[in-house]
């Protein structure tokens, strides 16, 4: 991934913000009243609006400050999705069993960090790039790893174990983390009315998933 800066946006103005993920498909109705559906995107891909959580002149501040330092639509950042940050179910704390992530082969030393959803009709596997630093566990066979056994590259989700503790043939591995989405403004140019935004409107400040 090019031009990313390693930082995150301001939390306290994140947690209030609105978005999810955006797929791309194409539905064509044929005479019969039929449809043909095409996935154009085998990934979904996010998109926010930080605006809704800018209540105070100084929560404005900090966003033209990271703005600035961003240099718009430059550099992308760290974003912490609030409704989806985690390996494990809502409410439930991380485990190293949450994500099966591979199946060891006595040679595969490197394993990407993964999130499945669904599981029933066509479950979807979401890979992640950016997993919080010290927050990721792992298990081999159902065994919590020691963390000296493996490191985490946190700008690419991969996890790397040592030598001499490669998972053999047949063994599952699987990991639990906290992460990030990789994101950029979705524009070069923020507006504020002090005016209105004294009266409570809110600005827009789009944010758009950025991919490697």
């Amino acid at each position: 991934m090019t031009a990313f800066h390693d930082v995150l946006f301001p939390l306290d103005i994140a947690i209030k913000s609105a978005g999810g993920p955006q797929r791309r498909t194409d539905v064509v109705t044929l005479g019969s009243g039929r449809e043909e559906r095409n996935a154009r995107w085998a990934h979904s891909r996010r998109r926010y609006d930080a605006g809704y959580g800018v209540k105070t002149h100084q929560a404005l501040s900090q966003v033209i400050e990271f703005f600035e330092e961003r240099r718009g639509r430059l550099y992308g950042f760290r974003w912490r999705d609030r409704l989806d940050h985690s390996s494990a179910a809502p409410g439930a704390d991380v485990t190293a069993g949450d994500q099966a992530i591979g199946t060891g082969d006595g040679a595969t030393a490197s394993f990407s960090l993964t999130k499945a959803y669904g599981g029933i009709y066509a479950p979807y596997q979401r890979r992640i790039e950016k997993p919080v630093a010290g927050s990721v566990r792992v298990a081999v066979a159902g065994v919590e790893a020691a963390g000296s056994s493996f490191a985490v590259d946190t700008a690419t989700g991969v996890v790397t174990f040592a030598a001499g503790h490669i998972p053999e043939a047949g063994q599952g591995v699987t990991a639990g983390f906290l992460f990030d989405v990789p994101v950029r403004f979705d524009t070069d140019y923020l507006e504020f009315d002090l005016s209105a935004f004294a009266a409570g409107a809110i600005p827009k400040i789009p944010l758009i998933e950025v991919k490697p």
